[in-house]
């Protein structure tokens, strides 16, 4: 646990597709400009500014962002602050993404298609030199504040959890949670690995912070249930899946038949039609169908390649 005292914390709701409580960007005033973790994807950049101005500030402010890693539901208006000369800190291996994203957007515009611009907006270059790379265990100190790196492979090979005195701002590594109620785990494409998610759970129980930030959505402080509940689902959603994968079916054959299972475990638990909604614009669960077919298929590979 830091020694350092805790700063002032500011959520803002970006409000995602008009949705309340489903992607969170979070304000700190480091004394030396204001720090952003998260920007949100570009096309809520209007719901940034609105949120900081609430909060006091103006988004001209912004000196500094820490994203968790380079998906566009984090990260997609990074360069909207660059653009305004912000510093960017980031994992390594997002360097090159952040840089030039064209890879990044054809991939995503390959799933989304004609949604595209509607859910993420743009996304343009941001110069290397204002893209701060980031190693694990690194602390930068900016103003009052201290920034510590945790490299959270399992969602994403270029994860960072970031801490910041007694909290940790834990991307998606944490999970999804909204409302305070079920702990899902969100499984896109192309990285996730099991060993390694189970791996960065065990560093956060080991960081043990009193508060996480999740992006999806807001601060939790029972954080042992709230891991083992992430935990248990990550394992369920992976074995359902696993027979499919063996079976040879392709995702868009699994596909309704998952969200079917992940809507009534939701709806079991209490979570009401709004909120599986939310759970849906926050962790779209058809995406994770491909996810975790990729990774067992990779998992087989390495198994057959020892």
């Amino acid at each position: 646990m830091s020694q350092y005292l805790r700063p002032n914390i500011h959520t803002i709701d970006l409000k995602f597709l008009r949705l309340k409580e489903t992607i969170a960007a979070y304000l700190i005033d480091t004394g030396d400009g204001l720090a952003l973790i998260e920007t949100g994807p570009h096309s809520v950049i209007g719901n940034i500014k609105t949120g900081i101005e609430a909060a006091g500030y103006d988004i001209k402010d912004v000196k500094h962002v820490f994203i968790t890693h380079i998906h566009l539901d984090h990260a997609g208006a990074c360069w909207a602050f660059a653009d305004q000369g912000a510093t960017i800190y980031l994992h390594p291996f997002g360097q090159k993404h952040m840089a030039d994203p064209s890879k990044l957007m054809a991939s995503a515009r390959r799933i989304y298609q004609d949604d595209m611009d509607r859910l993420w907006g743009e996304m343009h270059p941001i110069a290397p030199e204002q893209l701060q790379t980031v190693e694990n265990e690194v602390q930068i100190t900016i103003g009052n504040v201290t920034f510590k790196a945790w490299h959270t492979p399992g969602h994403a090979v270029h994860h960072i959890a970031w801490q910041v005195a007694d909290v940790l701002f834990a991307g998606d590594v944490a999970g999804v949670r909204i409302h305070q109620q079920e702990v899902v785990p969100p499984c896109p494409p192309p990285d996730i690995n099991l060993e390694d998610w189970a791996n960065s759970i065990a560093t956060i129980r080991k960081i043990q912070p009193t508060t996480i930030y999740l992006t999806h959505f807001g601060a939790i402080t029972d954080i042992e249930p709230h891991l083992q509940q992430l935990e248990k689902r990550l394992e369920a959603w992976a074995n359902w899946i696993k027979p499919h994968w063996e079976a040879g079916r392709k995702p868009a054959e699994v596909t309704p038949a998952f969200q079917a299972y992940v809507k009534d475990d939701l709806t079991a638990s209490g979570v009401t039609e709004t909120g599986v909604e939310q759970y849906e614009a926050a962790n779209p669960s058809w995406m994770s169908v491909a996810g975790l077919m990729r990774y067992w298929r990779k998992r087989a590979e390495r198994l057959a390649r020892n």
